[in-house]
């Protein structure tokens, strides 16, 4: 029978100045949104949030849309740490009830803790849904990192402890977080993604400008390739974006997630809630033949970064899913002075055009302390073996090293 985690409240007692308070909370509309976002992300009152992906309006939108909740696998329950009556820090964290949406991969863990006679579902998991980006999972107060964090990381355990979960993920977490986690006691894991990183480029061509000469060329004959079609490719934010456009993206999700994942995991009105709440954070690449939409791809805009998320199309044209996904997303990026993009989980293919591995880093616990020790001399292995593939990969990447071998500056 599956546990219901319905709202509680945990002591914290190990703090010798105040007594914390840990609420598990059923549903992200049970939070303010300004408690949550005060956590999340107090920049954006002068600004952009850094992550549009944990603030309160993106998760109350997965929410409200049932992207999650329901029987999606997905059981909402945000924990928020108080101490005096004031919100210190706060996590997104689900029950989940399988592994999808989740990017940072563990089937083979569920499988061979199943074999061995446990059960692995249901799990902890803290993370934003359907979402490989990396982003803030601890969400305290400046001042509160250290504390915050251990009494979140203590009221999870103890959840998962009272109510028999076999383990707790804490996935796409900061570097920083990363290095926290783990002094508390965490497992580290590092896996990679390819990102696009701006060194002050002008334009596009000063970008190219320093690739070596057959890659260059390579991404020119591309991006010719798919401008030749004869489509008109807009790219739109705000009130650019209308709801007949994403009539037409929702086209395009279904077939790509039904190709990836077999059943696409945001609903149709999750599209809904973005438009209402989000759309200022939003960057929609569509490709028109005439009046009609082809082919589109979504991305959120952060405060530094350009976050690459769907890609679908109706009609297939060569080359238009890097023209859309890769290199307007590099324009975009360089004309609105953004650091980076990523462009999403996986994808080999993403080095040839600029895009370089960078580590992501998540956190995990595990009850079984048997199955505990086999997980972590896994993760032993698999870091060294990550950390010496992106060295190598980033050492033979598509930038140029040395100007003899690259004999066509222009």
């Amino acid at each position: 029978m599956r546990p219901q985690l319905g709202r509680t409240v945990l002591p914290y007692k190990e703090c010798p100045m105040a007594e914390i308070e840990i609420t598990l909370h059923s549903s992200f509309a049970d939070i303010s949104a300004q408690d949550w976002d005060s956590l999340a992300c107090p920049e954006a009152a002068d600004g952009r949030p850094v992550d549009p992906f944990t603030t309160h309006r993106f998760l109350l939108a997965l929410e409200r849309s049932g992207s999650i909740g329901g029987r999606s696998g997905w059981q909402t329950r945000p924990m928020v740490a108080h101490r005096a009556g004031v919100a210190i820090a706060a996590m997104p964290m689900f029950a989940k009830s399988h592994s999808q949406g989740e990017y940072i991969f563990d089937h083979n863990w569920a499988q061979a803790f199943e074999n061995a006679g446990g059960r692995y579902y249901p799990k902890l998991q803290v993370a934003v849904p359907f979402t490989p980006a990396t982003g803030r999972r601890f969400l305290t107060l400046p001042d509160e990192e250290a504390e915050g964090t251990a009494a979140l990381i203590a009221g999870a355990t103890q959840v998962a402890n009272q109510h028999g979960l076999s383990s707790l993920h804490i996935t796409f977490c900061t570097e920083d977080e990363a290095a926290r986690g783990a002094a508390l006691g965490l497992m580290q894991r590092i896996t990679q993604q390819y990102h696009w990183h701006n060194d002050g480029y002008t334009d596009f061509d000063a970008f190219l400008a320093q690739l070596s000469s057959r890659k260059r060329k390579a991404i020119r004959k591309e991006r010719q390739t798919a401008n030749s079609a004869g489509l008109d490719i807009r790219s739109l934010t705000g009130d650019a974006i209308e709801p007949t456009h994403w009539d037409a993206f929702w086209q395009f999700y279904q077939d790509t997630g039904a190709r990836k994942w077999g059943t696409p995991y945001l609903t149709r009105a999750a599209f809904d809630e973005f438009h209402a709440t989000m759309r200022d954070d939003i960057l929609l690449v569509l490709a028109f033949d005439g009046d009609r939409a082809v082919a589109g791809a979504l991305n959120f805009i952060g405060r530094d970064t350009l976050y690459g998320r769907y890609w679908g199309c109706t009609e297939d044209y060569p080359c238009l899913h890097f023209e859309l996904c890769y290199y307007r997303a590099i324009d975009w990026a360089i004309a609105h002075g953004l650091q980076r993009v990523e462009a999403g989980a996986q994808g080999d293919h993403k080095l040839a055009r600029g895009y370089l591995p960078v580590p992501v880093y998540s956190l995990h616990w595990i009850a079984n302390d048997g199955f505990a020790s086999a997980v972590a001399d896994y993760l032993d292995a698999e870091r060294n073996a990550v950390t010496e593939d992106i060295e190598v990969t980033t050492a033979f990447g598509p930038f140029r090293r040395i100007a003899s071998d690259d004999p066509d500056q222009t």
